[in-house]
């Protein structure tokens, strides 16, 4: 089996005569993002994942945008085998509006110079004004209901209406209620609900306000919400590298696995289960609010990178299994 990890010195000589920086555009999940219609003043952000998937080590030396409507963050610079980087989009919707489209240059300058171009669109309504920015939850406990409110302003056509509230995330609801009408100006109080079902984890989606308007690509327009769904446990790190290793050789990096509540109930690992057998965690019988726990990888023979999912049970009242993603890089 060849190797997934590709040695920049053998794929930049393969690919002279092409694209000499496509082995860095083969880093980012993606290079474009298209916010579509958004109100002003709504939060408008979005990610892209950067992954070095060479042997050698990554930096981005630079990073900008071509309008300032739009400001990117980089999270690190520095990339090892298999680390990854978040960009972030920030759309300033409050002081901009109309078709905003962006063009966002990453710069790195090892293992060898390189420039990849991420392109951001967004159609900034100025008629709608939203605030607060987001539905945002902040940080809740596993299984509670919460609800927040945000005012929704339009000024334009008399007969402007908000028809109803969308939601593809069965955790989230809205409801649109009319709270006052002058003219050509009309207001809504939009009440978000973020229901008991949600998972753990974070929550970073929409409500969608559908709304009368004529123009089929205006008539749709996010309402973000954000939350932080708090497990009553956690692991780190999340995922795990246990590293790169030589084919045939064994190796093992240690795992922390914690209680997350104000008052840490102690708890037992009472079974773990692994879709690939060549990864292993022996866990003890003792009941502590933290257990650290080596995760063995017992080799392989065959060079490549190795991922696989591993679901930690416990004894710990209302805790689902969590799920721990394990990779490993075997070399020649």
């Amino acid at each position: 089996m060849k190797s997934t990890c590709i040695s920049l010195v053998l794929l930049l000589v393969m690919a002279a005569s092409a694209n000499s920086q496509e082995w860095a555009k083969k880093m980012f999940s993606e290079t474009t993002h298209d916010f579509k219609t958004v109100a002003r003043g709504a939060k408008a952000e979005y990610t892209f994942t950067i992954e070095n998937k060479y042997e050698e080590d990554a930096h981005i030396s630079a990073c900008f945008s071509s309008c300032e409507c739009t400001t990117p963050q980089i999270e690190k610079r520095f990339l090892k085998t298999w680390e990854k980087t978040e960009l972030k989009a920030v759309v300033n919707t409050k002081d901009y509006f109309g078709q905003r489209d962006t063009t966002i240059t990453v710069k790195f300058d090892a293992p060898f110079p390189a420039e990849v171009q991420v392109h951001i669109h967004a159609r900034i309504r100025g008629d709608v004004v939203m605030q607060p920015e987001q539905a945002q939850f902040g940080t809740v406990k596993l299984g509670s209901t919460l609800q927040r409110q945000i005012r929704i302003s339009y000024a334009g056509r008399s007969d402007w209406q908000i028809l109803r509230v969308e939601s593809a995330n069965p955790a989230l609801e809205g409801e649109a209620v009319q709270a006052s009408r002058a003219g050509n100006q009309v207001s809504y109080n939009l009440l978000a609900t973020l229901k008991g079902n949600a998972p753990a984890g974070y929550v970073n989606d929409n409500l969608f306000l559908i709304t009368n308007d004529r123009d089929s690509r205006a008539a749709r327009i996010p309402v973000p919400v954000v939350a932080i769904i708090a497990s009553p446990l956690t692991v780190q790190p999340n995922p795990l590298l246990i590293g790169v290793i030589k084919k045939g050789e064994p190796a093992s990096k240690q795992l922390v696995v914690r209680s997350t509540s104000s008052a840490p109930t102690p708890f037992r690992i009472t079974g773990v289960r692994s879709d690939d057998p060549r990864f292993e965690i022996k866990p003890t019988a003792e009941s502590k609010t933290m257990h650290l726990l080596p995760v063995t990888f017992k080799g392989s023979d065959a060079p490549g990178r190795i991922t696989a999912k591993l679901l930690l049970e416990t004894d710990l009242p209302n805790a689902q299994p969590v799920e721990l993603m394990v990779n490993v890089q075997i070399t020649p």
